[in-house]
């Protein structure tokens, strides 16, 4: 069938490389400072793990017994209805993409410059410059192509590799050598500072912003040949893969690296290869740039994804489901997600804006896990080609409120703003979806302007789709 992007959709299973990213060179520094000590922060890593394969298994599960892409938003919709479907594609359109963008590509120019300034923090305008800079021109090549998007982020995911390998080899080398006395338990358990529960809670949420990810199959579900083998065989090697890299690489920092030095870090990954590499330091910075680079292009080039999902389900306007009709790319889409980036990149901390996409991930995923409960409650007989224990949805759900509980109560302004912009999604929904007989003109208009200036149509659709183009605009428009 034809996809959103406008050619024969392709899906290669592999959410290991979708997985890890850019978080596991940003998040050691937070997971630790909350954490208290080395020892707590790799148990943080490590039940991390094990809290993503908790959720992906949910998520197998409702990805088979609902079988439509969109993941969290197609699965709530159908589930719980249009409101909260539709909160949740509101948060993801403003919340979630966008400050997930604005954190990698405030990576990217922390690594780019940190080596340029060595004794102090790049300059903020420098960084934010650098930052817009990269995400305009890959708004750009996503634009102009999707072939040249896809080659980038294949040659880009080299750095990626490059860079944790390297990590883990040369920590691995230090521990054969003897240099591990940080990680000897009398010492790793030593703690610098007493986390409250609360702080080992924000310490979850930044270890969550690494794992980010696990639940992307879930967006194709419709396009993964035979779900029923295929998702879970996925899940039980990806989770582990990725939990076992992550340990590793955060052992490898600690056998070279004091919690103070890591602290004080602007940049881990760089201060580990001045301590090591000697005069190949200069690697470290580079592969973590293009990895972060890469990661910046692989989230503008799915975020129409969801936009497309939302248009063909009447919760946005259809405008950002349209491509341009030459190159096939959603230009609209891709747009609105770079405006939202830059506008988050002048306001925001990394950390602080860890924290705050991290509590609104967890609100998604935990909202879609009581609704399995909710669905097999209320459709008992329901086939589901993949059914988990009860005891799996309860335990995540149950870890679920604790962290968002403690998070909220612990960071109350950074965790409250993210549920505020969320639940101004309610009056939009009244106004703009459960809104029948609203004046049309307004959005003709708008989607006749859009299509002028950006050179878009409607992407080319499977004659079984239950709602053509023609009845999202005119029935069911935003």
């Amino acid at each position: 069938r034809h996809g959103p992007q406008g050619g024969h959709t392709c899906l290669c299973l592999n959410p290991t490389g979708n997985i890890i990213g850019s978080g596991i060179f940003i998040s050691p520094k937070g997971v630790l400072e909350h954490a208290g000590s080395v020892g707590l922060a790799l148990v943080v890593w490590m039940v991390g793990g094990g809290i993503s394969a908790l959720g992906s298994l949910c998520y197998a599960e409702l990805g088979v017994t609902i079988p439509k892409s969109g993941g969290d938003y197609s699965y709530v919709t159908e589930i719980f209805g249009g409101l909260v479907g539709f909160l949740l594609l509101w948060s993801a359109v403003l919340i979630m993409y966008p400050t997930t963008l604005a954190v990698i590509a405030l990576t990217f120019s922390n690594y780019v410059l940190q080596p340029l300034f060595p004794n102090c923090m790049p300059p903020y305008v420098a960084t934010r410059m650098l930052s817009t800079t990269c995400l305009l021109f890959l708004t750009w090549v996503n634009c102009f192509s999707v072939r040249w998007a896809t080659r980038i982020q294949d040659v880009f995911t080299v750095g990626k590799l490059l860079a944790l390998g390297l990590i883990i080899v040369v920590g691995m080398v230090q521990i054969c050598q003897g240099h591990y006395e940080g990680l000897r338990p009398q010492v790793a358990f030593q703690f610098f500072k007493t986390p409250s529960v609360g702080q080992v809670a924000l310490s979850f949420l930044q270890a969550a912003f690494a794992f980010s990810g696990w639940n992307f199959l879930n967006y194709v579900t419709e396009e993964v040949v035979n779900p029923r083998r295929n998702l879970p065989r996925a899940i039980y090697i990806s989770i582990p893969l990725v939990t076992f890299v992550y340990t590793l690489t955060n052992i490898a920092y600690f056998s070279s690296m004091s919690p103070e030095e890591l602290l004080s870090s602007n940049a881990v990954a760089v201060t580990f290869g001045e301590k090591l590499l000697g005069m190949f330091s200069s690697i470290m910075p580079i592969s973590v740039a293009l990895s972060t680079f890469g990661g910046i292009n692989g989230y503008l080039f799915t975020s129409s994804r969801l936009c497309f999902s939302g248009a063909r389900e009447g919760h946005l306007p259809s405008l950002l489901a349209m491509i341009h009709c030459k190159s096939c790319t959603p230009i609209p889409a891709l747009l609105l997600c770079c405006t939202a980036t830059v506008v988050i990149l002048c306001i925001g901390e990394t950390h602080n804006l860890i924290n705050y996409v991290s509590f609104i991930n967890y609100l998604s995923y935990g909202v879609t896990i009581a609704g399995l409960l909710y669905y097999r409650w209320q459709k008992p007989k329901l086939p589901r080609p993949i059914k988990v224990n009860l005891l799996v949805p309860i335990s995540y759900l149950l870890f679920w409120a604790f962290l968002l509980g403690f998070s909220l109560y612990s960071e109350p302004v950074v965790c409250g703003i993210g549920l505020v912009i969320m639940l101004t999604g309610v009056p939009v929904y009244f106004l703009g979806v459960y809104w029948k007989d609203k004046p049309k003109f307004i959005y003709k208009m708008v989607t006749y302007m859009g299509q002028k200036l950006c050179f878009v149509v409607f992407p080319q659709m499977d004659p079984t789709e239950s709602l053509p183009p023609t009845q999202w605009t005119d029935k069911r428009e935003l």
